[in-house]
């Protein structure tokens, strides 16, 4: 039988990270070397001698957190959104200089939303009109959501690739900014709602009709299936990954 993988989950008294944790102490495959939280030192990441690290914790400290791990041959399992373009970059040339080492940065752990974006980018060109709505609860900290970042950025891709104009909209003024965000030529709304977790709707019009991709996570435990997914199959995959469905078998 093989050795447990040894995981240490950054983020430790977090909604996430505090969920990642009980998953990982409760996988028979997997071994919970460290659990840190604010202000706990990084070299204990090689004092426990862990092979994956799970960085669920802040956008001011993400970076950092996945540079340690990166300089030191741990794999990194990353749920934290803050990853634009000029630091992706520079992660994909820390990680070309080494052949072994893999990180994986989803946007959205649960495999329910992972399908929703991929059907939003199939269901993208076929449509005159897209709009994402993303709804969470009221301590999410960043806005727009990484997810609906992601999606918004999946389907303007795949509708430039297709030729596929912008969407109709005949907004002229919009002094409050009442047509919400902007990402990639795709309009992007962000509620913010007690009671609610992590719900997005793409919404996809033509003349006639209507389609809604849409996904509710009730739950934090919803995104610990992808979590456990990345931790046990980051090492297969040197080099940046950026979105869980890089390790799923989509068959598209």
């Amino acid at each position: 039988m093989a050795e447990p993988i040894r995981v240490a989950v950054l983020g430790r008294d977090g909604r996430m990270g505090s969920e990642a944790v009980r998953a990982v102490d409760a996988a028979p495959d997997l071994e919970l070397v460290a659990a840190l939280g604010r202000g706990d030192g990084l070299e204990q990441l090689l004092e426990a001698r862990a092979e994956v690290v799970v960085d669920l914790t802040v956008p001011a400290a993400t970076r950092e957190n996945v540079r340690f791990a990166v300089s030191h041959g741990l794999h990194a399992v990353v749920g934290t959104t803050g990853w634009d373009r000029a630091a992706l970059d520079e992660l994909e040339a820390q990680l070309a200089e080494t052949s072994a080492t893999g990180v994986l940065i989803a946007p959205n752990f649960a495999v329910g939303a992972v399908l929703a974006m991929k059907f939003s980018e199939l269901a993208a060109r076929f449509f005159d009109s897209v709009e994402v709505v993303e709804l969470h609860h009221p301590r999410k900290l960043d806005a727009p959501s990484g997810t609906a970042a992601r999606t918004a950025a999946l389907v303007a891709a795949a509708r430039q690739r297709a030729g596929v104009g912008a969407s109709p909209d005949a907004t002229e003024s919009d002094p409050h900014g009442a047509r919400g965000a902007v990402v990639d030529g795709v309009h992007v709304h962000s509620v913010r709602l007690q009671g609610l977790v992590a719900h997005q709707e793409t919404l996809l019009g033509n003349t006639g009709e209507q389609l809604t991709v849409r996904h509710d996570s009730f739950d934090r435990a919803s995104f610990m299936t992808g979590v456990l997914l990345g931790i046990r199959r980051v090492a297969e995959h040197p080099g940046l990954t950026h979105g869980l469905d890089g390790y799923m078998d989509l068959g598209l």
